[in-house]
């Protein structure tokens, strides 16, 4: 059964600016007939979408007309001015205990996503996610990490998930449906975007930084369980992000504590990305369907005086090698020490955009104006190109099924 998408239509007018933007909100599956029209912040629903639909008209030469889908990014991406594209690029951290400072952050800023990191589920209760949704231009991404286990985000609310690792011991068909009653779950409290599955190659103990997050330390292990959570994730309407290219699963160390080593690209390329290998690109299962994030390594034969999150080659390697054109979001910028301990959050976003990463991700609440300023600095100076801004910003929100690529 498909789920229901709505056509909205945006025209508003801020300060100076006019905002024009045709939008289909997707909640997956197929286009509803009836819309919804956004008279500032304030969804209203148009005639057609409390009547049943009209009978499908006949084409030339007979044939029924078939509904619309979503616009193509081209037209959304024109119709946005520089901060507005730069904002659709920045998924922050909210406080889930503050439900009004989560939607005052959109409503200040028009970030593209939000994060809700900890256990607290008050942003997830009362329909709190809603408010952030009216407070916002263009839906936003809502995004969390829900792997199971030591890594889960709604078990008080829905029960507890299990680890990667015990779900491989399960088959890849219950995995598939235990990802999708996931998904279904995340997606009814407002969640959209969930920064899993780990598609990581390990056999770390459990409990090391990435230990049971791994299905396996075997490459097609690991590929066949993420391909089947990836596929039941889709199913429940959440799109997912395969994580942390190019691979952090015979890591030296947590990033969140500080800087980390991994072997070496040539290495790397015989098992860890393996699953990568597999997955993305034209003519693998999952192409055009995730998103990958990009984890902070350093990686003999690929990253040299920065992190691999902030490195060109390291984006140009999945896109090139790998083939992947989704989306690519980096691991949190804001709150691990292998990024912290040596660049600004500001400047730290800049070097990310301007390496190839579509989305900068924060996990902790931060003023996102400075972050805005620099990149409009940067996009201004030339260092964050403008034709790929464009396409970063398409690529957003294609991954938001508010338009098509």
């Amino acid at each position: 059964m498909h789920a229901r998408r709505h056509a909205v239509i945006r025209s508003e007018r801020r300060g100076n600016r006019t905002i024009g933007l045709a939008v289909a909100l997707v909640v997956g599956g197929a286009l509803a007939a009836g819309g919804v029209v956004l008279t500032g912040n304030n969804p209203t629903p148009t005639a057609s979408s409390t009547q049943a639909p009209a009978p499908a008209q006949a084409a030339v030469g007979g044939a029924p007309e078939q509904p619309a889908g979503p616009p193509d990014c081209t037209g959304m991406v024109s119709g946005m001015d520089d901060r507005q594209k730069l904002a659709q690029r920045l998924m922050v951290g909210v406080d889930a205990a503050d439900p009004a400072g989560a939607a005052a952050i959109v409503r200040d800023s028009q970030v593209g996503g939000i994060f809700i990191g900890g256990n607290d589920t008050a942003l997830l209760r009362d329909d709190n996610l809603a408010d952030v949704q009216k407070a916002a231009d263009v839906p936003v991404a809502v995004g969390v990490d829900d792997e199971g286990g030591r890594v889960q985000r709604i078990d008080d609310l829905v029960g507890d998930l299990p680890s990667a690792r015990a779900m491989a011991k399960k088959t890849p068909e219950q995995v598939t449906e235990l990802a999708r009653d996931r998904a279904q779950k995340l997606r009814d409290v407002g969640i959209t975007w969930n920064l899993a599955p780990d598609v990581d190659v390990s056999d770390q103990p459990s409990n090391d930084v990435i230990g049971d997050r791994s299905f396996s330390d075997d490459p097609a292990t690991v590929t066949k369980y993420a391909l089947a959570w990836a596929e039941g994730q889709e199913q429940g309407g959440v799109y997912g992000m395969l994580k942390h290219f190019p691979g952090h699963g015979r890591s030296s160390g947590d990033s969140h504590k500080g800087e980390v080593s991994v072997p070496s690209l040539a290495e790397l390329e015989k098992t860890d990305l393996k699953p990568y290998e597999s997955l993305v690109g034209p003519g693998n299962p999952l192409d055009g369907r995730t998103g990958v994030m990009v984890g902070h390594l350093d990686v003999p034969g690929l990253t040299t005086d920065v992190p691999s999150s902030l490195e060109p080659a390291t984006y140009q390697l999945l896109r090139t090698k790998y083939r992947f054109d989704g989306l690519v979001m980096t691991d949190d910028l804001g709150a691990m020490k292998a990024i912290t301990d040596r660049f600004g959050l500001a400047a730290s976003t800049t070097k990310a955009l301007s390496a190839g990463a579509d989305v900068a991700l924060f996990s902790n609440v931060t003023q996102v104006s400075p972050l805005l300023d620099a990149a409009q600095k940067a996009l201004d100076d030339g260092t964050i190109d403008r034709a790929g801004n464009d396409t970063a910003v398409a690529r957003v929100l294609a991954a938001k099924g508010l338009c098509r690529r």
